[in-house]
């Protein structure tokens, strides 16, 4: 998803108001005027959202973020209308509504996008070629984590049986683990390391897979793995994610569109601290925070982010690591950014050297 900041400012002839639903949607049509034209329920399906809007003038049609959102915008704009998908958590601030049900919200969409399309926070949905293939990404993340929870059980089950399972890598865990499950636990457990073994040889199928669709699709996500802690897996999602990297005037929007930046609550003197607003893509900023964990741990290389990451976690204070980790995500998210647009290479001791100058 991205920010959508060219919006047409005139009044269409017609706004739809479209309330989708998992199996029925609601539209609420209103004219120039702000009258009501006609409401109506429709199949969320292809067929039915091309039954109600394929033969009519162009429009623009109004819904909301959610899990049928990216294929129906998609689908209206190629019907030939003006699809605008809101953001209803920057709309609401995350306060929950009153009163809700399908037919008001298709009224409230109608009528916010006819009056005022920026009261909307509209958002863009990336192509559906790099939705495909973020979701293969996410697919294989599902499976490493499938994988973990089974080798925390079994390690956990042997633990508690009073012996213990030697430590390892998760692509060797199936193989040790199968000559040093207890007899007794066997007929229990084996068949949980079968599984894992099964996830194992799937997960590095699906790296090798994840690996062609860089080489051939996205080739500037291997330019982006030159800082230290950036992997493959990080790159590509980070380029999957963003997908356009000049819809950002400065790289340093790119942090809080991965919703690392602190919370706003300034009003009149009081601007307490406040947790990062965690907008955007959670896998993607999940990704980045574990790349700032690596700088900062004991095998990260001495670079320009860990000394301003370390910086930050010397001056103490309550949750000073955690503060760290996140600033140096935040600035390794801009470096990318940079990185991507400048097609430049990475030199992790420039600010050193700038300073040194």
């Amino acid at each position: 998803m991205s920010h959508n900041s060219t919006m047409t400012p005139r009044v269409p002839k017609v706004t739809i108001g479209l309330d989708l639903g998992d199996r029925t949607s609601r539209t609420y049509d209103v004219n120039a005027d702000g009258e009501c034209e006609s409401e109506a329920t429709v199949s969320t399906t292809v067929a039915g959202m091309t039954h109600c809007f394929g033969n009519r003038e162009r429009c623009r049609v109004v819904l909301e973020v959610g899990t049928h959102s990216p294929w129906v915008s998609r689908l209206l704009e190629q019907l030939g209308h003006e699809a605008i998908v809101a953001n209803p958590s920057a709309m609401f601030a995350g306060a929950p509504r009153r009163r809700r049900n399908d037919r008001l919200d298709a009224r409230f969409l109608a009528r916010q996008g006819r009056a005022d399309v920026e009261l909307l926070y509209p958002i863009t949905h990336r192509s559906a070629e790099a939705q495909r293939d973020l979701e293969s990404l996410r697919a294989r993340d599902q499976l490493v984590a499938v994988r973990t929870k089974l080798i925390n059980h079994v390690r956990g089950a042997v633990k508690s049986s009073g012996a213990r399972l030697s430590r390892c890598s998760a692509e060797a865990f199936a193989k040790r683990a199968a000559g040093e499950v207890p007899p007794e636990l066997a007929p229990a457990l084996m068949a949980l390391v079968e599984v894992i073994a099964d996830l194992t040889r799937r997960i590095a199928r699906a790296e090798g897979q994840l690996a062609a669709i860089t080489r051939e699709r996205y080739p500037i996500a291997q330019r982006l793995q030159q800082p230290a802690g950036v992997g493959p897996l990080t790159a590509l999602a980070f380029v999957l994610v963003i997908e356009d990297p000049h819809r950002f005037r400065k790289s340093r929007d790119v942090g809080p569109y991965f919703g690392l930046v602190p919370r706003l609550d300034d009003s009149g003197d009081s601007t307490p601290q406040l947790r990062i607003s965690k907008a955007g893509d959670e896998f993607g900023r999940r990704l980045l925070v574990s790349a700032a964990q690596y700088m900062l741990g004991p095998f990260g290389p001495d670079c320009d982010l860990r000394r301003y990451g370390t910086a930050i976690a010397k001056r103490g204070g309550k949750n000073a690591k955690k503060r760290a980790v996140v600033a140096v995500a935040r600035k390794l998210a801009v470096l990318l950014h940079q990185l991507w647009i400048s097609g430049a290479t990475y030199d992790a001791d420039y600010q050193l050297k700038r300073r040194a100058a």
